[in-house]
């Protein structure tokens, strides 16, 4: 139950992301603002969870994770309410970052699952908690193009409140108070800071094909960024009770780990931005020309691949261990984007490239958080897991931008206005790099037990005596 109710929470949580993209183009005129504006409503979402998934997870490691789950959980249904009631611009955005707080729960459940699972079973659990991150986000596409296909738009966020408090309540009766729990005070400064840099590098990379990567409020905010997340990284050093542990963070099995999260999101999200603009592209400019309840339904088995290969990821996990797992998922997105490149492209091929894309995903997704726990002290595993969450969502960020400025410049010098077939071929090459670079990172990630608890460090083990046996 304990397993069901997280992997519920995180697939809810998750499938925040993507409910809006069916009618992202019609948000203008629903919310009664310009394009740029109502951009906001998709990217203030990306933008808190961001911030709030590395934050909530220190919180969980010093309160208890059941604790902070739950509030995130309430602010998740705050905000699904204030989105159902909203009619304009504002109180959307409002409703749309309350939202992205829910996010957290995802590297808050694979920490809860580690902390009171039995060691049989935290392989196959973690990995179907970690398997929600992409199930949930591949699973909003065809849910919201199939609800507003049928009713108000409003109904996406009724039934997300639905869903929300639904998982809320089964948390409150199920979940255990049980936990690691590491004390302490919270580093509000470096909070801040976190905040500050991550905001400016989002906004970069969100903006950057519409500013210009030359226009000055793109050098601005990468100039305020870089400094800001330099003098963070100097603060945290010198914190005894630092927001992250930059010390931790920077050994070779978490760096590499991150890294590899990073190209791996990437390698991901190239192919969420690619094949819907080429199924929904008119057959005129080379594109299939699908209705987007069409398009979301052939996308679908990148999700539903992802859940069904959680056991399985698992159960491999034993047997190979989570560094050859990674290896594994990479490699098969790798090669799955070199299939996509040499056969021809319709609406079967893109299913079955999305099912081996997603399984490709699930490995890797199940063996990242088994890898930084194994590389972290036990009193921060949730911690770590939501730097590791918030290293995948910079991949997916920067494919976001990257893949989109590769289809505008092919659709720039395109006599029909559309993207190229050259330029979707440039997509899916740049996909193939994001998971060939992942195989690489991961490559390097050394092999090691559990990370020696400061208790274990400190004290030597001794056998019992026989007085003390039997007292026990």
């Amino acid at each position: 139950m304990i397993l069901f109710v997280l992997a519920t929470a995180g697939m809810v949580a998750a499938f925040m992301h993507s409910l809006l993209i069916p009618i992202q183009s019609e948000l203008p005129d629903l919310l009664h603002a310009s394009r740029e504006d109502s951009a906001w409503v998709i990217t203030i979402t990306l933008l808190v969870s961001a911030i709030c998934v590395p934050i909530s997870g220190r919180l969980g490691d010093m309160y208890g994770k059941r604790t902070v789950i739950l509030v995130l959980l309430g602010l998740l249904t705050a905000g699904s309410l204030v989105c159902a009631l909203s009619d304009s611009l504002l109180p959307m955005i409002i409703g749309r970052g309350l939202q992205g707080v829910g996010m957290g729960v995802i590297p808050l459940g694979i920490a809860l699952l580690h902390d009171v699972m039995p060691e049989n079973r935290v392989n196959v659990a973690v990995s179907l908690v970690s398997a929600t991150l992409g199930v949930g986000a591949a699973l909003g596409l065809p849910v919201g193009a199939i609800i507003t296909a049928i009713g108000d738009w409003h109904i996406l966020f009724w039934v997300s409140a639905g869903l929300c408090i639904t998982v809320l309540v089964l948390c409150l009766l199920v979940l255990p108070t049980e936990g690691i729990r590491s004390g302490g005070r919270f580093d509000y400064v470096g909070a801040l800071g976190l905040a500050v840099c991550l905001t400016a590098l989002l906004l970069v990379l969100s903006n950057g094909n519409q500013w210009g990567w030359a226009a000055w409020q793109t050098l601005v905010l990468s100039g305020c960024g870089l400094l800001v997340f330099v003098m963070w990284g100097w603060y945290q050093l010198r914190r005894r009770e630092p927001l992250i542990d930059v010390r931790v963070s920077l050994r070779r099995p978490v760096l590499m780990t991150n890294l590899a999260s990073i190209a791996m999101g990437f390698a991901l999200f190239a192919s969420h931005i690619t094949f819907p603009q080429l199924l929904s592209l008119p057959e005129s400019a080379g594109g299939l020309g699908a209705s987007l309840l069409v398009a979301s339904v052939t996308l679908m088995p990148s999700g539903l691949a992802m859940l069904a290969m959680s056991p399985i990821s698992g159960r491999l996990m034993d047997r190979v261990g989570p560094k050859s797992l990674l290896i594994l998922g990479a490699a098969t997105i790798a090669a799955t984007y070199i299939v996509a490149l040499l056969v021809p492209t319709t609406i079967v091929s893109i299913a079955v490239i999305n099912a081996v894309l997603g399984a490709g995903i699930g490995l890797g997704y199940a063996a990242m958080p088994t890898l930084v726990m194994r590389s972290v002290p036990d009193s921060e595993t949730a911690a770590g897991n939501g730097l590791n969450t918030l290293m995948r969502a910079l991949g997916t960020t920067a494919a976001s931008a990257v893949i989109a400025a590769v289809l505008a410049q092919s659709a720039h010098t395109s006599h029909t206005g559309y993207p190229t077939g050259g330029g979707f071929q440039v997509a899916l090459l740049l996909g193939c790099i994001g998971g060939m670079v992942s195989i690489a990172l991961a490559i390097f990630i050394p092999s090691q037990k559990r990370f020696p608890s400061p208790v274990a460090a400190q004290e030597p083990q001794r056998s019992l005596s026989e007085k003390e046996i039997t007292h026990v």
